[in-house]
């Protein structure tokens, strides 16, 4: 079928091609914890990274173009005959075969879905542009929304076409059917006209009818045979330039691999190709398919063990080349679309008219705090790394030194303040939102994330204390290379010492009383089945009978600790070497079953513990699930096996790996849980990337672990 539906194209030289991974992959993951949901990730003719997945709850039919606008097309699948005139969710499935080509200056890839026979079909919700607006139309909960409902269109785009009508044609797609073949295209160009996106849909003629109205496609099958649609994707957007496997990884990793012969590292393997570009590393697809600057950063440092010698340079340049002014690290950019979007809105906001003559100017978001640390402990690595020749260090500050002395000078501006007075008012804190609400800086950057809190756990007791002794070690390199060192390096010993002693205050200390009264609660607020769940758990492991010391998450604004067991401690452990028992106490957390710690048995370790904080915290956890003891991190798991292997306790190594295999999730960015029948299932979190930088670190724990 899909040959005779390749022979529709318009002649260009096509090649066959396979996916390079599919989701879930057979062997690895749990097909009934993604429940209904399948992805499948290829290369177009360029070697950029194209997703599309079919989410099965939804009918949404998404195709990521990991590129250089980082596009997005997508489409909802449903079924016309619903009950009680309600549409519902139509089973749409791959059909094996794909082939991608490139022609005029256009790339485009071809591939087949499957829709049942029997009963019609409606195809609607056409959305092209940025995988930002697919994401905004995925939270905001559109997809519920009828199949003819308006096009979703960002409000800045409706503004922006109210004051120029050169716009207005381009808010939504243009919608052309054939219906002899059939076939229906759905093109648009980006709101400045510069890129175009299309999608069209080929069926055989002999075996369905097709019709279109308001923006919906009607397929009609003449028997009751599954329907086999062709889909053609282009895109005129920039192609990026990827980076292979010997251009990433160690000779020795390489070899590791090899010899292992193993399915999970090679998925991974090919996961962090697909992901790096020499543009940019990419946070993830197809969610985050753009550049994020804490991802590069923490990806550099626990990839050190697998990584060649030359990606941290690349890493910090990629960083070093957006940073602001003052020297903070962009956290994200916004390309194409996105950053049409945020000009646009920066116009309406100013009435600044220059921001119309180049709508898709890059963009810079510096919002969040964690990332500014970071980029100094990165560059100590790099440059006391022996391994490294002088001459690439000097090659290195002769092009990026400038940038990189921004950095270090704001990082000790920020960090003056405690160490003048060390009062817990004066650490760094997250700024601020319109509303005074303290916005999320660090890695936990839904709202909710910190539990409203303003100084972070990790960003004053972890990255500042590093950065700070990273800009020591750079300011000893530099001059041992005969460069000029860091100014005013004479004054960093002194508060480096200071903000040692930041953990003071976030610890919390609990009696048995207290946690037995605390967990109690917490369960007691519980839906029935999820309280019946871990009343049995407790009941089984019982209450610690000595004191339970743990990090606080963040304080709040006045400097008091917010109660949240987290998983943050665990980078801690990884960056610094603490004394014998000071490390038993930071370790213990992770290994008590949940709800007093964050042990999860059949699931990992709950990225939090809210059991000890207030019923508000409660609440917030409830409301937004992203950072919740509801969800596990794949990353978080990754940092804490690596610092265990680094400690030689094999026995905990084996423990929470047992506990996230069962998951049948381990590979995946975040995984979530839920009750049925009394007992927990893990499930795949809806908003997790399939393929994620931070997540593919498990790289080097197998590495380290072997």
């Amino acid at each position: 079928m899909l040959m005779a539906l390749l022979l529709m194209i318009q002649a260009a030289p096509t090649q066959k091609t396979a996916p390079v991974l599919e989701f879930p992959t057979r062997g690895l993951d749990d097909s009934a914890a993604y429940e209904g949901y399948h992805a499948r990730v290829y290369r177009d003719s360029r070697g950029n990274s194209v997703e599309i997945y079919i989410d099965g709850k939804s009918g949404r039919v998404v195709h990521l173009w990991a590129d250089g606008l980082n596009e997005s097309i997508g489409f909802t699948v449903r079924d016309s005959g619903g009950q009680g005139g309600q549409a519902a969710t139509a089973p749409v499935a791959f059909a094996e075969g794909a082939s991608v080509w490139s022609a005029r200056g256009r790339r485009s890839l071809l591939y087949a879905l499957t829709i049942p026979g029997g009963r019609t079909t409606q195809i609607g919700q056409f959305l092209l542009g940025s995988m930002r607006v697919e994401r905004d139309f995925g939270y905001g909960g559109r997809v519920q929304d009828p199949i003819d409902a308006p096009t979703f269109v960002p409000d800045e785009f409706t503004q922006l076409a109210e004051r120029d009508s050169a716009y207005r044609k381009r808010l939504t797609p243009a919608f052309s059917l054939m219906t002899s073949t059939w076939r229906l295209r759905v093109s648009q160009a980006s709101l400045d006209g510069k890129n175009h996106l299309a999608v069209t849909l080929t069926g055989d003629a002999r075996l369905s009818s097709a019709s279109a109205r308001n923006g919906v496609l009607t397929v009609r099958p003449r028997g009751t045979q599954p329907v086999t649609i062709s889909v053609e994707i282009s895109t005129d957007g920039p192609a990026l330039t990827p980076l292979t496997r010997t251009q990433i990884f160690t000779t020795a990793f390489r070899r590791f691999a090899d010899s292992a012969k193993s399915q999970r590292l090679e998925r991974e393997i090919r996961g962090f190709e697909l992901l790096s570009s020499k543009q940019k590393l990419m946070a993830g697809i197809p969610t985050y398919a753009t550049y994020f600057g804490r991802d590069m950063l923490m990806t550099a440092l626990l990839m050190e063990p697998v990584w060649a010698d030359t990606m941290p340079e690349f890493v910090m340049g990629a960083a070093l080349a957006k940073l602001s002014p003052a020297g903070e690290v962009s956290h994200e950019e916004a390309l194409g679309g996105q950053a049409i979007r945020e000009n646009g809105a920066e116009f309406l906001r100013t009435g600044d008219s220059t921001l119309l003559r180049d709508l898709q100017r890059t963009r810079e978001n510096y919002w969040m705090v964690d990332d500014d640390f970071q980029l100094p402990v990165v560059a100590g690595h790099y440059f006391t790394n022996a391994r490294v020749p002088a001459a690439r260090k000097r090659a290195f500050l002769q092009r990026w030194g400038t940038a990189l002395r921004r950095n270090l000078a704001y990082v000790m501006q920020q960090a003056a303040p405690y160490a003048h007075d060390p009062v817990p008012t004066n650490l760094v804190s997250f700024k601020r939102d319109p509303d005074g609400y303290c916005h999320p800086g660090s890695w936990r950057d839904s709202r909710v994330g910190y539990a409203g809190g303003c100084y972070a756990f990790d960003v004053n007791v972890v990255w500042v204390p590093q950065a700070l002794r990273a800009t020591l070690a750079i300011d000893s390199a530099l001059r041992a290379l005969g460069e000029p060192g860091i100014e005013h390096a004479d004054l960093i010993a002194a508060g480096a010492r200071t903000w040692q002693g930041a953990s003071r205050h976030f610890m919390v200390t609990l009696s048995p009383e207290e946690v037995a009264s605390r967990v109690g609660a917490k369960i007691g607020s519980l839906a029935p089945d999820e309280a019946t769940f871990w009343s049995a758990v407790v009941a089984r492991n019982g209450i610690p009978s000595d004191t339970l010391r743990l990090p606080a998450v963040s304080l709040d604004s006045t400097g008091q600790p917010i109660p949240v067991m987290s998983t943050d401690p665990g980078m801690w452990l990884l960056l610094e070497r603490q004394d014998p028992a000071r490390e038993a106490e930071i370790i213990k957390p992770f290994l008590l079953p949940y709800p007093v710690g964050l042990f999860i048995e059949g699931a990992g370790l709950a990225v939090a513990n809210d059991a000890y904080a207030s019923p508000a915290v409660w609440d917030m956890f409830a409301r937004d699930l992203y950072h919740s003891p509801r969800v596990v991190w794949g990353r978080e798991v990754n940092v804490l096996l690596v610092a265990l292997a680094n400690r030689d306790r094999p026995g905990a190594v084996d423990s929470i790996r047992a506990a996230v295999a069962r998951s049948g999730l381990q590979y995946s960015e975040l995984w979530s849980y839920k009750f049925e029948n009394g007992a927990l299932r893990p499930v795949r979190y809806g908003s997790a990337s399939d393929v994620q930088l931070w997540t593919l670190t498990d790289l080097a724990v197998q590495y380290l672990l072997n």
